[in-house]
């Protein structure tokens, strides 16, 4: 190889390794614009490895970033009303993943908790949405950077603890649970003779979440207007963001 051609080479594969979403995969940055510290959980699917935590500390006005390779997937939370010891043992009033620690060690929420779910692509295009499928708890917002594509932001700015029905409220107003989480009935969770897209209905109460947050999953069959995509970007997770003008 001449000179010329290996210098080419050399600036190529810089050019890929620095623009290539195939090498470097997505950066998540997590911000927390509540009042109050959220104990974020990340949880990988299976077959995905898990990133450089599954659950930490943000307090408010703060954010943490963390790097994903391609192909990865899984869901984020925010956890809330944690009280851990300075061992890191303890437990959240909301989100809580059962490991008795900071860390979620491959344990998912418990309901009710709003999800933020992604699939970053092997092709370079991701989807990801925000699902209410298993309640609710805070408000939360997705937004891509340096994509193509529709790249739309997504989630829920509005806090539904506020107006969360009687039957459906958690405690003190703290979360907001599901119809399927409050009554188990399988109308409501899509399961049994109810689990295809034609037998499963919106229900009053995942209309009224639909209402309150349009882009967010509201039910299991709540696709067409809950789903984006995106290629090549890096994505900001905000809790509690404030309301678009």
């Amino acid at each position: 190889m001449d000179h010329f051609s290996c210098c080419s080479f050399l600036i190529l594969n810089l050019v890929l390794l620095m623009t290539g979403r195939g090498v470097m995969g997505a950066t998540f940055t997590f911000v927390n614009k509540c009042d109050y510290t959220v104990w974020p959980g990340i949880l990988a699917n299976a077959g995905s490895p898990r990133l450089d935590s599954t659950g930490f500390e943000l307090p408010k006005d703060t954010s943490r970033s963390f790097q994903a390779p391609t192909g990865w997937s899984g869901r984020f939370w925010a956890r809330t009303g944690c009280n851990f010891d300075d061992s890191g043992s303890g437990s959240c009033i909301t989100g809580d993943c059962g490991s008795g620690q900071v860390e979620c060690n491959g344990l998912g929420a418990a309901p009710p908790a709003t999800l933020a779910e992604f699939t970053l692509g092997t092709g370079g295009q991701d989807f990801y949405d925000v699902s209410l499928v298993d309640g609710y708890n805070l408000p939360m917002v997705v937004e891509g950077s340096g994509g193509s594509g529709m790249c739309a932001s997504t989630g829920c700015f509005t806090d539904l603890n506020r107006q969360c029905p009687a039957e459906l409220r958690m405690g003190d107003g703290d979360a907001c649970k599901s119809a399927c989480e409050a009554f188990g009935s399988p109308e409501y969770c899509c399961s049994g003779a109810f689990n295809t897209p034609t037998t499963c209905k919106p229900s009053v109460y995942s209309e009224m979440f639909k209402a309150a947050c349009p882009k967010s999953y509201s039910y299991a069959y709540d696709d067409a207007t809950s789903t984006f995509t995106c290629t090549g970007a890096d994505y900001t997770v905000s809790f509690c963001p404030s309301s678009p003008r």
